[in-house]
């Protein structure tokens, strides 16, 4: 038996999701068809600096809450 994961499973905005293993924060928002210049990212309760979306991969159980800023008048 394997011990690498088919799908990693997180939770977004208090969803249940399935992903692939290797997903960073900036190919979840990819994912989901945002713009990582118009979203703020919590993961486990912590802030995601913007800079490092490419960089930081998502683990199993982790919990995300996005925020999608959008402008108006």
């Amino acid at each position: 038996m394997s011990n690498v994961l088919e799908r990693l499973n997180v939770t977004v905005n208090g969803e249940a999701m399935a992903l692939a293993p290797d997903t960073t924060v900036a190919g979840l928002i990819a994912q989901l068809g945002l713009d990582t210049r118009k979203v703020a990212v919590e993961r486990n309760l912590e802030i995601v600096p913007r800079s490092t979306y490419a960089s930081v991969s998502l683990g199993e159980g982790d919990a995300l809450e996005i925020v999608h800023f959008i402008g108006g008048g």
